[in-house]
């Protein structure tokens, strides 16, 4: 008789569809789990499914249940009060009630396992790059493809985004809530806005690797880049980068400098492209001020403006989602014999296919496939029939070039995101070293080349062979604009020549 008033408050709707729920969602969980650990797939939606969706299933399940029971104790109660205690009773003298008691405790047991299993293996899941780069696919491709072409493709974003910390874990996921309503409402800018404004301090996140007591005094780097001719003539520049000696030491020099100095700086626009002003606090505490000479600030100004002090992302702000121009591109591919040097106009044909406007990649490719060989065709036939397979191995790496480098749903090119290390694309280290940011006394930040970079050797076709150069030659013969002119003026996005020559792309 207690067994049967017992089953008869759970047969009803609400816990019968609550049984169901449960019951399912336990199944769905082990066998989702168990799929991933023999199949090894790791998909954002299947995560979003076993971590988040199917708990909520089993928990909303368990919930139901007793809800369910309780409708229709408490309505046998008012239609019988005499019988229906107003709590139930628990007596394990009862051989029934002590079995039940027994089930209930193994199947909580259960629940809470597979519950906690889930819990923290979607703490994992949140914190891993299928998540962040995957899930919301449309509005993060562009970010996830360039990283996974980067230096820190095995770095997970959470270890930069976030970092170690309790405290900027839960920062990061209440700000992670209001990107997810920007996606499911479709109100995130297109392209996505930077810098972000509440990024943690480099300090606590890239030093973690990159401590700036192993900071050594410089390092060799050789530039490949080919010529937009027939030839695709190369051209070499080796080049000694003053990297810079241990911060705070005697040895405190070169470029890495500005992290053992306090520096701040103060920036018009919200890509910190425009700083009129530089402070650096010496030794002795005080504050020497630079001000930009054509555009000072106001005293009024200064105070009230929002001062930032200089750390790795002033000028590695783009260390891991690095965006490279189709010039730069083709000269990695030339170089590493990708796409042969030896098809004509190669990487002046590239280029200019490469750089006209798309409205999807789907298009870019198919203008790829067909502009490209057309072009062997017919201005060069016996090479189209030579060098067919090169052909067609340059249209896939072109190809591939586009896709990690142009996004039209997300209105992403190469040159959407300004990248401040260097100053050939922008003007990078030349937004405070242009040579008019000074001193009440007259000192003056220095453009002078050398102080970042010293000339090793440089090979290119207005060379002689066998000549050593020790001060950078421009390709072209442009005068005194080599020293008067920011690179960028002339090779950032906006002023690059489609037809050719030597502008942004070409070389």
């Amino acid at each position: 008789m207690t067994l049967r008033k017992t089953a008869g408050y759970l047969w009803n709707p609400i816990s019968l569809i609550g049984f169901l729920l449960a019951v399912v969602a336990t199944g769905l969980i082990i066998a989702f789990i168990a799929m991933e650990m023999i199949t090894g797939i790791d998909h954002p939606y299947i995560g979003l499914l076993v971590y988040f969706a199917f708990p909520g299933m089993l928990i909303l399940g368990l919930i139901l249940v007793p809800i369910g029971a309780w409708r229709v104790r408490n309505q046998r109660r008012t239609e019988v009060p005499e019988e229906v205690p107003p709590y139930p009773r628990v007596d394990f003298n009862d051989p029934h009630k002590r079995r039940l008691f027994i089930f209930f405790v193994l199947a909580s047991v259960i629940f809470v396992l597979i519950v906690s299993v889930a819990s923290i293996l979607g703490f994992e899941f949140t914190e891993s790059t299928t998540f962040c780069g995957e899930l919301c696919h449309v509005v993060m491709e562009p970010e996830h493809k360039a990283w996974q072409g980067s230096p820190h493709a095995r770095v997970k974003c959470v270890e930069c985004h976030v970092g170690p910390g309790a405290e900027w874990y839960v920062k990061a996921k209440l700000s992670g809530l209001r990107q997810v309503w920007a996606v499911l409402t479709h109100s995130y800018h297109f392209p996505i806005a930077t810098p972000i404004e509440n990024l943690r301090p480099a300090r606590d996140t890239c030093e973690q690797c990159h401590w700036p007591e192993k900071f050594y005094s410089g390092r060799q780097r050789v530039f490949y880049h080919y010529a937009p001719n027939k030839e695709n003539t190369p051209r070499e520049i080796n080049m000694l980068i003053k990297i810079g000696g241990t911060p705070k030491s005697p040895h405190a020099m070169g470029i890495h400098w500005h992290i053992g100095t306090e520096v701040t700086y103060i920036a018009r626009d919200r890509k910190r492209l425009d700083i009129p002003y530089v402070a650096v606090k010496q030794k002795d505490g005080s504050i020497v001020e630079y001000m930009d000479t054509e555009k000072p600030l106001t005293r009024e100004e200064i105070a009230k403006a929002e001062k930032r002090r200089m750390d790795c992302i002033d000028c590695h702000n783009r260390p891991t989602h690095i965006y490279r121009s189709p010039a730069r591109e083709m000269d990695e591919h030339i170089v590493s014999g990708q796409i042969d040097a030896g098809l004509p106009y190669i990487k002046k044909v590239a280029v200019e296919i490469l750089e006209q406007p798309y409205k999807s990649k789907e298009e870019a490719h198919a203008a790829i496939e067909a502009k490209l060989p057309e072009y062997y065709a017919k201005n060069f036939p016996e090479v189209a029939k030579a060098k067919a397979a090169a052909i067609n191995q340059a249209v896939a790496h072109v190809k591939d070039i586009y896709s990690r480098n142009f996004f039209p749903r997300m209105k992403v090119t190469w040159s959407t995101y300004p990248n401040h290390i260097g100053h050939f694309y922008t003007p990078g280290c030349f937004r405070c070293h242009d040579g008019k940011h000074k001193t009440s006394t007259g000192k003056i930040i220095s453009k002078d080349c050398n102080m970042c970079h010293e000339m090793i050797g440089q090979k290119g076709e207005n060379i002689p062979e066998g000549k050593v150069v020790k001060e950078f030659v421009h390709p072209a013969d442009i005068g005194d604009a080599l020293y008067n002119v920011n690179c960028s003026d002339c090779h950032m996005a906006a002023a690059e020549d489609s037809a050719g020559g030597e502008g942004p792309g070409k070389h």
